[in-house]
């Protein structure tokens, strides 16, 4: 059966390395017959949580008005979500931080999805890498019947496009086929 596919890639670089992974992501969930979409997060406008505790003690709907309700909803929306990011000093960027900190409102309606992780550094330390799939575990910790299907770690690539002929493009091909 076809799944909903949600791919949030969190690279500030246009054609970084960690969105170059999605996109061969992408290439094999759709290969797969699965429906997929891609957000950029640097194209929207996503605020920071201002912990103004609107949604966890009244219950209403985040005040803000930006971007973050729509992926919020894609997420909800998502069987799969895929989570990429470049890894800056051993964790996420803040761009994919930000997001997770706005799920606040919404987090307990994130149910029963599959989750996919891509991360892309320059170093070639996966041990050290793996500070950050700590950081998004910490998020499905939060979430029930969240599941980590597959990591890929896209090391040893820093430069736009070093991330090319590496195992880890067809490593995250094959994942997106089996999402």
């Amino acid at each position: 059966m076809a799944k909903k596919v949600l791919i949030l890639s969190s690279t500030p670089r246009k054609g970084g390395n960690s969105d170059r992974l999605c996109d061969e992501f992408m290439k094999g969930a759709q290969a797969s017959g699965n429906s997929v979409e891609k957000i950029l997060l640097r194209e929207k406008n996503i605020h920071y949580c201002t912990g103004c505790s609107v949604c966890s003690m009244f219950g209403k709907p985040c005040p803000q008005k930006d971007d973050a309700a729509s992926i919020i909803e894609k997420m909800i929306e998502a069987d799969v979500i895929v989570m990429a990011t470049p890894v800056y000093f051993y964790t996420m960027s803040a761009q994919m931080k930000t997001l997770i900190d706005r799920c606040c409102a919404r987090y307990l309606e994130i149910k029963n999805k599959e989750f996919y992780f891509i991360v892309a550094a320059a170093e070639d330390d996966i041990p050290m890498m793996k500070r950050t799939i700590d950081g998004f575990q910490g998020f499905l910790d939060c979430l029930e019947g969240a599941t980590v299907k597959g990591v890929v770690y896209g090391v040893g690539a820093w430069k736009i496009g070093e991330i090319e002929g590496k195992p880890s493009m067809a490593e995250a091909y094959d994942m997106g086929c089996k999402a």
